[in-house]
């Protein structure tokens, strides 16, 4: 794993955290506890910071990253960023599902108890209703998440991957 420091900036990584040994974290990123960053992802703090709540998982090959002066990422609790999805410059809430090859682009706002569809765009500047499923290139909102949604696909890919990093830590 690559874990650097950048202008005197240095990642911060909670408790209870899972980083691959080929992640590569740099620069001004705070991490929450039970995290997982896993194999080949990228979260890249050194233009802007990162700020990462607990039990947030970046799934294989996934980029975080932010726009220099302008916008910086913030990513809150229970998400779960699929692989090769790209967050960038933008505001994530609590409880959403990042699927993937998805791009969210900077300056969006995606709220809680949200999916981004597998390899949806959501163009800069988008605001993601709390509740809404948002799929397509450009990304639009096509339903409402029911609840079974969210204890079915968010609550149960962040649960499974807390227990999934625990198989590394062995």
């Amino acid at each position: 794993m690559i874990i650097k420091e950048v202008n005197g900036k240095y990642p911060e990584i909670g408790n209870d955290c899972f980083v691959a040994e080929n992640a590569t974290i740099v620069g001004e990123v705070m991490m929450g506890d039970h995290c997982s960053v896993w194999f080949n992802a990228v979260i890249r703090g050194d233009v802007n910071y990162i700020r990462m709540g607990d039990k947030v998982n970046v799934q294989d090959g996934a980029i975080i990253h932010a726009t220099y002066q302008r916008s910086p990422t913030h990513i809150g609790n229970n998400v779960s960023v699929g692989h090769n999805a790209i967050v960038h410059g933008c505001t994530v809430h609590d409880n959403v599902l990042i699927g993937m090859g998805s791009i969210v682009m900077d300056d969006c706002v995606v709220e809680s108890n949200s999916i981004i569809a597998a390899g949806a765009v959501v163009t800069q500047g988008t605001h993601v209703e709390s509740g809404s499923i948002y799929a397509g290139v450009p990304a639009r909102k096509i339903k409402d998440v029911s609840p079974e949604l969210i204890e079915g696909e968010i609550d149960r890919i962040a649960n499974n991957y807390v227990k999934y990093a625990s198989w590394f830590s062995k």
